[in-house]
């Protein structure tokens, strides 16, 4: 059962001063005073308040670039004074805690491998104790929402309670044109179950390639999540981390101000409410009939696992799925119907089939003891 987060309103965090959408925006790393200055110089032309950067950047290899260290939190110093920008960066350790709180860092992000270890995440939480300082908590590299939670539950019961989230994508076998895959579905279902979390999308590290990060962005303020992070850099592909998801900050003011469209969250325009009303009428009369057609086919699956007892036949019949599988997603296709979406239905389908079916044998099992 997942604890109830006490969190502080993002407005009285003191950091943003526009809500719709908020956006943090700077390069992957801080290389050298110079490129971090050029660059929150031009960041704050773009209009944008708060500044980020990596100081301490964990990498696949030994040997590459694995950020300035401390000596870069100086840096972030002197583009908040000269800018007058708020500035961030990614923490790991209790370490890493310390020297931001000693250098009056504004926010701090937990990065995706850091959220998928819970002892790191853990000593974070205690080194945060007592500190006023904002937290966001990137979703861990693989699709585990729980892990995810539960990293918000740390920070919360050791009193951080400016507390959001970052989601960045996913790690996946599968071939896609992103570097991660956008994985929204879990998104979604955390938004739902935290709609007072403050929700920002890194649509750069999900994209892996600049060129993706504007159909990202967009998909984010469509699902209607409250801001974005997005790496900049002003000379991106000199950039010695992640060259090829960085925006020059020229590039960012023109995707900021001139091509995505910001939804509103709603609106008691008349017609609009009418309508949007007879419309959810509908989908619920829809979703009375789903739930009345699952209850049936889950009967019909309690029978056919008596039947199979009764003529000792296993339980998982595979060819038979596969077949019914394959046969439901053309059928879909031909219906214009998404076939992750109906490959994913008939799983939980199946899998609550066959959850039934072994409650039978169980049943059985216990009638003859």
């Amino acid at each position: 059962m997942a604890d109830k987060l006490h969190l502080t309103p993002v407005s009285e965090w003191g950091i943003f001063t526009e809500f719709h959408p908020m956006v943090i925006a700077g390069p992957c790393s801080a290389e050298s005073e110079q490129q971090v200055l050029e660059t929150a110089r031009e960041i704050a032309l773009a209009g944008i308040r708060v500044f980020r950067a990596g100081i301490w950047k964990p990498r696949t290899h030994p040997g590459c670039f694995e950020g300035v260290g401390t000596p870069g939190l100086k840096w972030l110093q002197r583009a908040r004074e000269l800018y007058g920008l708020k500035v961030c960066t990614e923490v790991a350790g209790e370490k890493h805690v310390r020297e931001c709180i000693r250098h009056g860092i504004d926010l701090v992000w937990i990065g995706a491998r850091t959220t998928a270890n819970p002892f790191l995440v853990q000593e974070l939480a205690e080194a945060l104790q007592g500190t006023d300082l904002p937290v966001l908590v990137k979703n861990p590299i693989n699709a585990d929402l729980d892990l995810w939670i539960g990293a918000l539950e740390r920070l919360n019961r050791a009193g951080v309670q400016k507390i959001g989230v970052v989601h960045r994508g996913f790690s996946s076998l599968k071939h896609l044109p992103y570097r991660y895959t956008p994985g929204w579905r879990i998104a979604i279902e955390l938004r739902t179950r935290y709609p007072d979390l403050p929700f920002f999308a890194d649509p750069s590290h999900m994209a892996g390639d600049r060129k993706y990060v504007p159909e990202l962005s967009q998909r984010a303020l469509d699902l209607g999540l409250d801001g974005l992070m997005i790496e900049s850099h002003c000379h991106p592909d000199q950039a010695l981390s992640d060259a090829a998801q960085q925006l020059t900050p020229q590039a960012l003011r023109s995707l900021l101000k001139e091509q995505l469209i910001v939804r509103e969250a709603d609106t008691e325009e008349a017609d609009y409410r009418e309508n949007i009303e007879q419309l959810r009428a509908r989908i619920d009369i829809l979703d009375e009939n789903l739930l009345e057609i699952l209850r049936s086919r889950m009967a019909v699956s309690e029978e056919i696992g008596r039947f199979k007892k009764e003529h000792n036949i296993a339980i998982l019949q595979t060819r038979r799925w596969d077949a019914l599988l394959d046969d439901m997603i053309r059928k879909g296709d031909a219906e214009g119907l998404n076939e992750p979406f109906l490959r994913s239905l008939f799983s939980a389908i199946h899998e609550e089939s066959i959850r039934v079916q072994n409650d039978i044998l169980s049943e059985k099992e216990e009638s003859n003891n």
